[in-house]
Order: C-alpha cells, then sequence, then structure tokens
C-alpha cells in the first residue's frame, strides 16, 4: 500500500492493480533509443506499453523454446 496518508482512490487503484496482477517496472536506457522507440510506435498507431509487452512475452516463448530443444 502507499506510504503516508494516501487518498481513498490511490488506495483503491494500488489493490486492484495487486489483484490484476499488475506491476510497474523502471528501465535507464539511453534518450535517443527511448525517443525512437516513442517515434516509431507512434508512426505504428501502437502503445508503447503494447509493443513492449508483446516484444517480452516473444522473448520469453524464444527462451522457453530454446530450452526444449537442448
Amino acid at each position: 500500500m502507499p506510504l503516508g496518508s494516501p487518498k481513498p482512490q490511490t488506495v483503491a487503484t494500488r489493490k486492484y492493480e495487486a489483484k490484476a496482477g499488475w506491476m510497474s517496472k523502471s528501465y535507464k536506457l539511453k534518450k535517443e533509443t527511448v525517443e525512437a522507440f516513442a517515434k516509431a510506435c507512434d508512426e505504428a498507431g501502437v502503445s508503447q506499453a503494447g509493443k513492449l509487452t508483446e516484444m517480452m512475452n516473444a522473448f520469453v516463448n524464444e527462451v522457453k523454446e530454446a530450452k526444449k530443444e537442448k
């Protein structure tokens, strides 16, 4: 739960996120990479979060398949 004296909406949001399995992650990346990715997503008409999720899932599946082949 949030620290301090959070508003009821903040508490409700955090409770929903925990129940639904959402989590926030932070990465440090080069500014040029982040800006190029944002521009590419905008041009393709896709959300950045959606594209990151798609790429992460593809990589996870790729690693799982490689393990099966060993």
